[in-house]
């Protein structure tokens, strides 16, 4: 059998395996859910969408629900002491504690996952009400991450059963972020390919990028990641391990302060990056900054693009080119109190990759927000 064969088989395999058709929302811990919800429609352009809470019987937690094209984020936060929420923020701090898959159905990805060796987080439950009912399901990742299968074909309702529309009169002016375009996971030193094999074996997924730390380094820092992909590409989630370097890189600082393994960034597309980004700038989002002196050579490293050069230096995009096209990327500075989670806005135009001739000026920006932190 041909090599090319194979690797077809094997896309099939992944395509067929189990079926995602996308992100279906994102739920973050975090310590003040009515506050972050309005950070985030304030600076991100989210848009109110649900709400569970004291009000609809939710007598542990409470839950804000934001939209913005198909980004849905589900804000968290515990309504007394003692509860499981409230004791992963005081690990963790605000952080991602579920990615929910959109299937066809909950109970076969839930099965399917769990006889090729998944944890179990929530065995198949069906909730209801007025409006139909959704079937989820639920398992372990890497950390305290859970994926949470949600089949939702027979509901027509705001969100999900338990949760009631919320109403706001304050529902600023989108961004332009339209979906989820990959998530990053930061594992402990040696663990990447374990959890490699884990997407591989028990979800289908199938590798599609890999980076060692001769591509991801700096004279003081480096890492190791790869890319797994579903069939379709829709959910796409790189695994950075950190790798040995001469100070102590991104990936050591974040396992330090986040206090394990986690999401350290969600990129998020959009159709027009300089338009996005000037609008995130004026809403007060906080951007890592790039040297000039990278937009003077940037047409020889990535040849001609659209964009006018003096707007990117100006906001400081970064651009790289694959075999397919080109990409535009920006990343945020971490967007809670401790130096762990981010977003990367992003903007394809064909390219397929994550942006490897970015790497050493994003860890040489990154490297200077260490050491104003004294992390490096």
């Amino acid at each position: 059998m041909s090599t090319s064969t194979v690797a077809e088989n094997k896309h099939k395999e992944a395509q067929d395996f189990m079926p995602i058709n996308g992100t279906d929302y994102l739920e973050l811990y975090v310590s003040n859910s009515k506050q972050a919800a309005h950070y985030y429609k304030t600076a991100f352009g989210f848009k109110s969408l649900a709400y569970k809470g004291l009000e609809t019987g939710s007598r542990d937690f409470e839950s804000y629900v934001v939209e913005q094209d198909k980004i849905r984020l589900v804000l968290t936060s515990p309504l007394k002491s003692g509860t499981d929420v409230g004791r992963h923020i005081d690990k963790h701090g605000d952080g991602v504690k579920v990615t929910a898959l959109w299937v066809d159905d909950a109970t076969y990805a839930y099965n399917e996952a769990m006889k090729r060796g998944a944890k179990s987080y929530m065995e198949p439950k069906t909730e209801e009400d007025e409006h139909g009912k959704v079937v989820s399901s639920g398992i372990y990742a890497y950390g305290e991450v859970v994926h949470i299968f949600v089949e939702r074909k027979n509901y027509n309702g705001t969100f999900l059963p338990g949760y009631q529309k919320w109403e706001s009169d304050y529902q600023p002016t989108s961004t332009g972020l339209k979906f989820v375009d990959h998530m990053v996971g930061n594992v402990n030193e040696g663990k990447m390919n374990y959890w490699v094999d884990f997407y591989a074996n028990v979800m289908g997924f199938k590798q599609i990028m890999s980076f060692d730390d001769k591509d991801i380094s700096t004279d003081y820092t480096a890492l190791m990641s790869k890319v797994m992909s579903n069939g379709n590409g829709r959910i796409k989630f790189p695994i950075n391990e950190p790798a040995p370097g001469m100070k102590k890189s991104q990936v050591d600082e974040y396992l330090e302060f986040y206090e394990g393994e986690g999401v350290q960034h969600i990129a998020v597309a959009t159709d027009d990056i300089v338009k996005t980004v000037s609008d995130l700038k004026s809403r007060g989002v906080e951007f890592l900054s790039i040297p000039t002196t990278y937009y003077d050579v940037l047409t020889e490293r990535v040849g001609e693009i659209d964009e006018d050069i003096e707007s990117l230096r100006r906001l400081g995009i970064l651009v790289d080119r694959d075999d397919e096209g080109y990409l535009l990327q920006i990343f945020t500075k971490t967007v809670q109190a401790r130096p762990t989670m981010f977003f990367e806005i992003i903007q394809r135009k064909g390219a397929t990759s994550f942006g490897k001739g970015n790497f050493k000026a994003l860890f040489e920006a990154i490297e200077r927000e260490q050491e104003l932190r004294g992390t490096l």
